[in-house]
């Protein structure tokens, strides 16, 4: 960093870490920063990325911040990585690539692992105003059995996980949501497959035809919230990027949480 970039990532370090924005709340956006601070928007974005690697931001869209959740556990020092000496493909094409790693634990002897990497996924759950949900009751034929799923597909390459999300969206169901909120990144199995998830919630939308993708639409309905425990204990919510979306919009409700929604 230079010097003017040095002085714009003390200042907002400073802000951040005397308490001038409260656990959760949104951080002013690139274009209010570059204003207000005189900085071009690559030189903020270098200043940014480095606050959200020393955990002080994260991000929660495109060019969207937030100050991360209040927490009182802390992490743990002196735990080291695994060395990873190399990797080489076993089975490759469009959908799943097999590798075999050779790696290292601390303290256990180097050895081979599986690795699954498949796509790059966005999902989105979207509320209208009356606390319902959007989803699509699909047949999927690996565990041969019907269950409500939300939209969601594969991030293209060089595409914004947003986009994915509200392409995705339109595609298999005809409504567009009036707005996105990136809430979580996270891997559906994290032991052996590499496939970062993206789930956004969208808030209200508008229906602009019917969907376009018809081998992914299946039924189309907005599903009551209050109905999600149920369908969850009847075993009929399909997916992890299902299950954490909704799990979260339930924990967040206000006076609700995802164990007292009835």
């Amino acid at each position: 960093m230079g010097p003017k970039t040095t002085k714009v990532y003390e200042a907002l370090r400073t802000r951040l870490t005397a308490g001038e924005y409260a656990a959760g709340d949104k951080f002013p956006s690139e274009r209010t920063l570059v204003e207000e601070l005189h900085i071009g928007r690559t030189a903020l974005r270098q200043v940014l990325a480095r606050l959200v690697s020393e955990g002080l931001l994260e991000v929660r869209g495109r060019s969207s911040y937030r100050v991360p959740g209040a927490v009182t556990v802390q992490r743990p020092g002196g735990v080291e990585p695994w060395r990873v000496h190399g990797e080489r493909d076993v089975y490759d094409n469009r959908w799943v690539t097999l590798q075999l790693w050779d790696v290292e634990p601390p303290g256990v002897e180097r050895f081979e692992h599986h690795v699954v990497k498949l796509h790059h996924v966005a999902v989105t759950a979207v509320i209208d105003d009356q606390d319902r949900v959007l989803m699509m009751w699909r047949y999927r034929f690996v565990p041969k059995q019907f269950g409500w799923e939300l939209p969601g597909g594969i991030v293209d390459e060089g595409e914004d996980p947003s986009d994915t999300a509200l392409r995705e969206t339109v595609e298999e169901t005809g409504w567009r949501p009036k707005s996105l909120e990136h809430v979580v990144t996270y891997q559906p199995m994290v032991g052996m497959v590499d496939s970062p998830h993206e789930i956004f919630v969208g808030r209200g939308a508008e229906r602009v035809g019917n969907p376009s993708d018809l081998e992914e639409a299946g039924h189309i309905e907005w599903v009551p919230l209050a109905d999600i425990p149920g369908l969850m204990a009847r075993g009929e919510l399909m997916g992890s990027g299902t299950l954490i979306a909704l799990l979260h919009i339930l924990a967040f409700r206000p006076g609700r949480s995802a164990t007292t929604s009835r």
